[in-house]
């Protein structure tokens, strides 16, 4: 078991965020369905615009929930948005290790969408209850900048905009 992915495969997701750039290998022979709905919704430009709405000190920071779109609409939902589609839960031999990428989800574990969050520790309690499906190889320190925006007592951020992702682009290499 790991958490490095396909070993320099590829896709690679380039995440522009108000914090800076993080490069992520993505593991489409791990996790097939997650990798080619991210791929799509990023594709789509689906992510851009959404803030980072869940940030847990040292533990992960989340992204992907279309009702935060530029900061905007009611807070209190934030975390409970998606997209129109749904990816089953898909267990590999990744694990939740810092820097790897992992597909947020409701109760139900085939409920997948468009939520994901970055590991910023080892999160091995996480392991055969989320799909990890790639790994930071460049700018986690952009992920550990994001963890440190202020944050209330929802774990958002106070400031939406200083946690933003501007833009998700899709590369064959790093």
């Amino acid at each position: 078991m790991s958490t490095r992915p396909s070993g320099g495969q590829g896709p690679y997701a380039v995440i522009d965020t108000s914090a800076g750039t993080i490069i992520a290998e993505l593991s489409p022979a791990s996790a097939p369905k997650t990798v080619a709905n991210f791929v799509n919704l990023a594709r789509a430009g689906f992510f851009n615009g959404l803030v980072w709405h869940r940030i847990v000190r040292g533990f992960v920071i989340q992204t992907g929930d279309p009702l935060t779109k530029n900061g905007g609409g009611d807070r209190r939902r934030w975390g409970t948005g998606g997209s129109s589609q749904t990816v089953p839960l898909e267990i590999s031999g990744l694990k939740n290790g810092k820097g790897t990428l992992g597909m947020a989800r409701s109760q139900d574990p085939n409920s997948g969408s468009s939520q994901f969050y970055i590991n910023l520790a080892d999160n091995d309690f996480l392991n055969g209850q989320y799909t990890v499906f790639g790994r930071v190889v460049s700018g986690l320190e952009a992920a550990q900048k994001i963890n440190n925006t202020a944050v209330d007592h929802s774990e958002q951020p106070l400031v939406a905009e200083q946690a933003l992702v501007t833009s998700i682009a899709m590369r064959d290499t790093p």
